[in-house]
């Protein structure tokens, strides 16, 4: 596996940065401590610009090219501007992993790998600010709030695009049971739009041994939970993929009274917009028509969160390419089958040309399960990726 040199020597200063973030994770926006420890690190590398505060909380941190290879960024060259990110949030479990740098934070862990991302930037900031060995500027952007907080979307608002000239953008994320040294994407839909469903049914309550004077919510929703799965055997084609799930169905206090009310809360994956928008309309017309066959009254609140994340066709080349530069051509996968869960880089991936690519993370523990852990022996395959993208796409 050709690892450079100098990549290969900042292994276990970079695990050590991993693992200091794992012991204090932090949520959503609320990343203080991990964003300072980024923009120090960034400044200390000699990045040429760094700025913080961009959506919120996050950090960027610009590198220009030597152009010729030779001393510090002059900013000129190319003009060429390409942006790669990182997430820094962590997750609301309890780690179980028994490890020495265990998360000190009681119910909070980093149980999707953010640690991991952020810590492999950063050494590929390190190792790029070092070298220059690219014709044009990289943007280094470590983004909060991925977990549930739209922090891309955040950034993306806040114009860090525009702010920084950005004119491609590349993410990446581990992949538990993808073997070490393998990376995996697909040109198009690579993960799934994420929303959620909220549905309140008002019926009327009543003594349970007199139902006929009443109007059983309990009756109704279970109905809508049943009436809903029709829209994926009845409604989509079966070559597509739609994923409609209620995860929580509240309603009722003791065993003999009929409840008034009842709510369920739910999410829809779907592979693109017109997907999407055919979900939300027949959801609506099913939660209405049951309510009215029952004569109770139902709410729908459709909240849109992430969009499907699709790879733009010549960027996801280019981010192949550079991973089989990295791994080798057979340990690349550039035909990934879609998956049903959400990633809101794609709200980066609406606003510029990009690649999303996973990188083999090797056997054990699933993301979001309280007994993951990033494993650091990819952390020079991950650097060296990145590196290699810099210096494929902005050639001296």
């Amino acid at each position: 596996m050709p690892i450079v040199n100098r990549i290969a020597a900042l292994h276990d200063e970079v695990t050590a940065w991993r693992r200091d973030l794992h012991e204090y994770p932090e949520l959503q926006f609320d990343v203080f401590r991990t964003a300072g420890i980024v923009a120090e690190k960034l400044k200390e590398f000699g990045c040429d610009e760094v700025v913080t505060g961009i959506g919120r909380t996050g950090v960027v941190g610009l590198i220009k090219g030597s152009g010729q290879g030779s001393g510090q960024g002059s900013g000129q060259g190319s003009g060429k501007v390409i942006g790669l990110r990182a997430d820094m949030d962590a997750l609301p479990l309890t780690e179980i992993t028994g490890k020495a740098y265990a998360s000190k934070t009681a119910g909070k862990m980093h149980a999707c790998g953010h640690d991991g991302h952020t810590a492999m930037l950063l050494g590929a900031a390190k190792y790029l600010a070092e070298t220059r060995n690219f014709d044009g500027t990289v943007a280094v952007i470590f983004q909060p709030a991925e977990e549930g907080g739209g922090g891309a979307r955040e950034m993306v608002q806040d114009r860090v695009m525009e702010r920084f000239g950005i004119q491609e953008v590349y993410g990446m994320h581990n992949a538990p049971g993808m073997p070490v040294g393998t990376f995996a994407l697909r040109p198009g839909p690579l993960m799934a739009a994420a929303d959620g469903i909220r549905i309140e049914v008002e019926g009327k309550g009543g003594h349970a041994a007199q139902p006929h004077n009443a109007v059983d919510t309990i009756l109704v929703a279970a109905q809508i939970v049943a009436n809903v799965q029709s829209i994926v055997s009845r409604n989509v084609d079966p070559l597509e993929k739609v994923v409609i799930s209620i995860c929580a169905f509240n309603a009722g206090f003791t065993d003999n009274v009929i409840p008034q009310t009842a709510t369920l809360l739910g999410t829809v994956r779907t592979l693109s917009s017109e997907l999407r928008d055919l979900t939300e309309q027949r959801l609506q017309a099913i939660v209405d028509g049951t309510a009215a066959l029952h004569g109770a009254t139902a709410r729908l609140t459709y909240r849109r969160g992430a969009p499907v994340t699709a790879n733009h066709g010549a960027e996801a080349g280019f981010a192949a390419d550079a991973a089989a530069a990295v791994v080798g051509e057979a340990s690349v996968n550039r035909v990934f089958p879609p998956i049903m869960g959400s990633e809101d880089f794609a709200f980066m991936l609406e606003a510029r040309p990009g690649a999303f690519i996973f990188i083999g993370q090797g056997e054990g523990a699933n993301v979001h399960h309280p007994a993951y852990d990033f494993n650091d022996e990819i952390i020079p395959i991950g650097m060296s990726y990145w590196a290699k993208i810099v210096e494929s796409r902005l050639p001296v």
